[in-house]
């Protein structure tokens, strides 16, 4: 069950389908709430229009089948770049050297035929940060809104049967069994681990 308020919802849809409009190739947007609180240093953590038309750069080089990072997801090569500039966005002349090109920006044009879009997206914003932001004395929110991530807080390792091993967040491992490949037995964190996380 989503947490996201519908209406905030609705507006990254519509944003959504308002580029779609101009980029008939970008696939649907299956889940408007994974971007809502997601944050990564390669695409930026606040959620906006220019972050949405950055996943949207991600989304056409999906269906386009084109490698557009790497560094498991951080760095952004030129192919993103290239396509970054089809949805008119502008970027530094030189690429970062953790995450390349991911910083991009608007250019006058975008700004302009999506100014409608980007207002009706802020003040969707806006609502949900007031909304959200009136529970945070008395609710627990979990790691996540801790540490600024989706991800659920710091990563351990956790171990299967054959000595494989893999990074990951308890509470990820706590919601279903994740299977090692070699062996076919379920990864466990170690009890020390447990006791010092």
């Amino acid at each position: 069950m989503s947490t996201t308020p519908p209406v905030l919802a609705a507006e990254l849809a519509q944003a959504w389908a308002d580029i779609q409009r101009y980029h008939p190739e970008l696939p649907d947007l299956a889940a408007p709430e994974s971007l809502i609180g997601e944050s990564s240093s390669a695409c930026g953590a606040e959620l906006s229009f220019e972050r949405l038309l950055h996943e949207a750069v991600h989304g056409i080089a999906a269906a386009r089948g084109v490698r557009d990072t790497s560094r498991a997801g951080r760095y952004h090569n030129r192919r993103f770049l290239a396509i970054a500039e089809e949805l008119g966005l502008d970027h530094a002349e030189e690429p970062h050297p953790s995450s390349g090109f991911s910083l991009v920006t608007l250019n006058p044009e975008a700004k302009r035929r999506y100014s409608p879009t980007t207002e009706r997206l802020q003040r969707a914003l806006k609502a949900h940060t007031v909304a959200t932001a009136a529970d945070t004395k008395r609710s627990f929110r979990g790691p996540a809104a801790r540490h600024g991530s989706s991800g659920g807080g710091v990563r351990v390792k956790a171990v299967c049967e054959c000595g494989r091993n893999v990074r990951v967040v308890p509470s990820v491992l706590a919601q279903a069994p994740i299977v090692c490949g070699g062996c076919g037995k379920p990864f466990r964190i170690p009890e020390a681990a447990v006791a010092v996380g």
